[in-house]
């Protein structure tokens, strides 16, 4: 079967390199794709938001699945323009894509179908959040309501900080029309965990857990990015909370997504923060999540493809997943500047030398082809990941492959996994 695979970052590196141990996999198209995917198929340079030329393309290369890994095209409807070109594409249609890219509405969901979340209130003009915040003692958290890459969360223990951060989305624009609407939340104490879940409309089956680090700085300090690294499993994440989690948030979920008449299929990535008083969610993502799709993918041992597929069918009750009981750790390599401006151009060395570290794979996210070196092409430059026989193990291989690459203002934290090493002691 010849598969489209649609984006350009480290996730898509990711889902490329499990799509090419598929044994029904003929031809892997990547659109547009990095020099990491290069690897694993043929990049097309086509964007990853110009529908009608990749249905065109799925047409003329008898593309027998579209796999789409980022969240704006889903956004804007991508997989139903193939579906309706008779296309099976992998992800949740437009109007189900609204539990990313409406913040408000995923709000809405979970109070209509009692799933734990933080207090939040809801604005579309600043004087109106500014009046709130101002009432507020406590520390809030402000929230873009649109898509933001990830980067549109303020955690603010001053609410004072707040009513600046509100500002800077609704009145200086910096996330453009994704700051229209926004969020105002509680802030919640805990421990992050990701827990991400195929989805046919009616069947659900859960993935290893993960925990991503947000902030940019070691010990969650920092602004937030579009993640700084990630590990699975989250020890946080027990059976019985697994339980737990399965129970009380993704299936209300997927049935309330049913009831508002926008059924949900492809991947449920929820943003949990185990608080002491059991999961509550933080936020819901339609798609695999990066940096977590490195760490969990590279644990999978099962067919990707097959699974998509059944997902697409419908049957996902009649598929079954095997998993490396071993943890990964996966560490990002960032461009100095990032979250905020940096330079691009970088020339990255040590590559090879990293990926001929046993168990060790080097996931392409910012990266470019330039002249014959390999060229740093965006914030998040590089997904770094290791398995490893304990989480201590993992992240010693890791790290000691990130020492190895080398480029101008090469960035990344030092402190990915310890909650698990702590949590676990070893």
């Amino acid at each position: 079967m010849n598969v489209l695979l649609i984006g350009s970052g480290g996730r898509e590196h990711a889902l490329a390199w499990k799509l090419t141990q598929s044994k029904n996999l003929k031809t892997l198209y990547i659109a547009p794709g990095n020099p990491g995917t290069a690897r694993c198929g043929k990049n097309i340079d086509i964007g990853v938001n110009d529908a009608d030329k990749l249905v065109d393309f799925a047409r003329q290369k008898s593309v027998g699945l579209v796999v789409v890994g980022p969240e704006d095209p889903l956004a804007a409807g991508i997989v139903d323009a193939f579906e309706a070109a008779g296309i099976k594409a992998f992800g949740p249609s437009g109007a189900a894509a609204k539990l990313e890219a409406d913040k408000a509405f995923a709000k809405q969901l979970m109070r209509a179908s009692s799933i734990s979340t933080a207090e939040a209130r809801i604005f579309e003009r600043f004087s109106d959040a500014k009046a709130y915040i101002a009432t507020r003692d406590e520390p809030v958290v402000v929230k873009a309501a649109g898509l933001a890459k990830g980067k549109g969360v303020f955690v603010c223990d001053d609410p004072s900080d707040g009513i600046l951060a509100a500002e800077k989305v609704m009145c200086d624009g910096i996330f453009g029309s994704a700051g229209d609407k926004l969020i105002v939340e509680d802030k919640l104490l805990g421990e992050e965990a990701s827990i991400l879940a195929f989805v046919d409309g009616r069947n659900m089956y859960v993935m290893e857990s993960s925990q991503d680090h947000k902030p940019i700085g070691d010990g969650d300090t920092g602004p937030n990015t579009g993640g700084m690294g990630a590990y699975s499993p989250a020890p946080v994440v027990t059976e019985k909370m697994m339980n737990q989690i399965v129970r009380e948030i993704l299936v209300p979920t997927i049935d309330g997504m049913t009831r508002n008449g926008t059924p949900y299929k492809g991947v449920l990535y929820a943003g949990l923060m185990i608080t002491a008083g059991g999961p509550r969610v933080l936020e819901f993502n339609v798609r695999f999540g990066d940096p977590e799709t490195q760490p969990i993918l590279m644990r999978l041992k099962s067919d990707l493809l097959e699974v998509m597929l059944a997902v697409c069918d419908g049957t996902l009750d009649q598929v079954s997943l095997e998993w490396d009981p071993r943890p990964t750790v996966c560490v990002v390599m960032a461009s100095g500047g990032y979250p905020d401006s940096y330079e691009k151009g970088k020339k990255i060395t040590g590559l090879q030398d990293a990926e001929q570290l046993d168990d060790v794979i080097v996931f392409h996210a910012g990266t470019a082809a330039k002249n014959g070196d390999i060229v740093t092409a965006g914030g998040r430059v590089l997904g770094v990941t290791a398995i490893g026989q304990t989480i201590a193990d993992a992240k010693t291989r890791a790290y000691e492959a990130v020492d190895k690459i080398k480029f101008d203002g090469a960035y990344c934290r030092r402190d990915i996994a310890d909650k698990a090493i702590r949590r676990k002691g070893n």
